[in-house]
C-alpha cells in the first residue's frame, strides 16, 4: 500500500481548548484539485497507524511531521518536535463548517 501524503492545513477545535490533549476534534486541508478535505481525529490516528496516510503542517515554511501520541492512554495528534514552538498543529485556523 502506497502511503498519500497530505497538508493539514486547518483543524476543528472540541468545546474544551485548554487540554492540549484532547482539542483537536478532526483535521482539513485541500486537495490539488481545491476541493477541500476534512477527517476526523480518530480516523486521521487509524490512518498514519495504517500507514494509509501521513500528514504534515508548513507553518512559515518549516515543516513538520503530524504524528500520534499517547497521553493518560488516549491517543492523539500532534506535529513532531521541529525546534520550533508553539505546536504547528495547534496554531493552524479553525476549519470552515458545512
Amino acid at each position: 500500500m502506497n502511503t498519500s501524503r497530505h497538508q493539514v492545513r486547518c483543524i476543528r477545535k472540541r468545546g474544551d481548548h485548554y487540554n492540549p490533549h484532547e482539542r483537536i476534534e478532526g483535521i482539513g486541508g485541500i486537495n490539488a484539485d481545491s476541493s477541500r478535505w476534512f477527517v476526523m481525529e480518530d480516523r486521521a490516528i487509524r490512518g498514519i497507524e495504517t500507514a494509509e496516510w501521513s500528514f504534515y503542517t508548513n507553518v512559515n515554511g518549516k515543516i513538520a511531521d503530524v504524528i500520534v501520541s499517547v497521553h493518560n492512554q488516549r491517543k492523539y495528534l500532534k506535529t513532531t518536535a521541529d525546534g520550533y514552538a508553539p505546536n504547528n498543529l495547534l496554531n493552524l485556523p479553525e476549519c470552515p463548517r458545512g
